[in-house]
């Protein structure tokens, strides 16, 4: 496979990746917004917004006020913000255009509906109703899309760098979460287990799908700690990073095999899923969720780079 189509593949399931996280960040902070305030006191659930996306710096750069309106608009819709629900969606198409023989019908399909239905949306009106109705949309064209990768394509070359560039936003999606909720979301003047860290912590869960999973697991009621437990170190839990790391080895050692040869890359890869293999959550907390956290997103962003040399330049 030429590098070439080897990096449209991967980074179109980032792009489709990285659009479904957006607009589960927006509506997990729709939720947070409409707390009482007796449960809050303090309005941080935008920022998190823009630092969980990574877009704080760009939106505080063009002298935005951080509200609902213009959080919304810079991530969902705003094609100044480089990642955008919008721009996720279009760089996706023009990767997916690159590589349209790699694709299967239903692929190009989801990619190219969504690019067409973004359009109406965008000269729509941005009433709640609206909003909501476009977050939505996004969601379903990512499960669309990834439903048709799984489903349809060759196990292959194509769809093992597809899978690979999915799981690396994935994971990296997750552990933004996690660490803005721990050191953001809570004021410091409200305690830990407090009735305003029981909401957080439950759209936390729903913005990955995971309120329900939590509870099958655990039979217990919301505990900050079981939460990160569910989402680093819990393999059957699909978006934990474990989980997202037993997938990227296994599909890099596939592109090894299929290569004839291993590389920088899958010796990294195979060195943080044994580092998650071996952490307790216990000793994260205990040495630091958030230096844990912070730690991971370094290695995760240096897999990026070695697969990037190894295979896409």
């Amino acid at each position: 496979m030429l590098s070439r189509t080897a990096d449209n593949l991967f980074w179109l399931a980032r792009y489709m990746e990285r659009a479904d996280f957006l607009a589960r960040i927006l509506q997990a902070s729709r939720r947070l917004a409409t707390l009482p305030r007796a449960y809050g006191g303090v309005e941080t659930e935008w920022e998190s917004a823009l630092l969980s996306s990574g877009a704080a710096p760009a939106f505080h750069a063009a002298g935005l006020t951080v509200d609902e309106a213009n959080v919304t608009q810079f991530l969902a819709f705003s094609p100044d913000n480089p990642s955008s629900i919008r721009n996720c969606i279009e760089l996706a198409r023009v990767n997916a255009r690159a590589v349209r023989t790699a694709l299967t019908v239903e692929m190009w399909e989801a990619i190219n509906g969504a690019f067409l239905e973004l359009k109406a949306f965008e000269q729509a009106s941005r009433s709640a109703e609206e909003v909501t109705r476009f977050l939505d949309f996004v969601k379903q064209v990512s499960a669309a899309y990834d439903g048709g990768a799984h489903r349809t394509m060759l196990r292959n070359d194509a769809y093992w760098f597809s899978r690979v560039g999915l799981y690396l936003e994935r994971a990296d999606n997750t552990a933004r979460l996690l660490d803005v909720k721990y050191h953001v979301l809570l004021p410091e003047t409200e305690a830990v287990g407090g009735s305003l860290d029981y909401f957080q912590w439950t759209a936390i869960l729903r913005a990955v799908s995971a309120h329900t999973a939590y509870h099958w697991v655990y039979r217990d009621s919301l505990k900050p700690w079981l939460v990160a437990d569910l989402l680093i170190l819990r393999p059957e839990m699909p978006r934990s990073l474990i989980a997202c790391y037993e997938s990227v080895v296994q599909n890099l050692d596939r592109l090894g095999k299929s290569h004839g040869k291993q590389g920088p890359a899958q010796r990294h890869a195979r060195t943080v899923f044994g580092q998650l293999e071996h952490a307790t959550i216990e000793n994260v907390f205990h040495n630091g969720l958030h230096d844990f956290i912070q730690s991971f997103i370094a290695d995760n962003q240096r897999l990026g780079a070695l697969v990037s040399e190894q295979y896409l330049f």
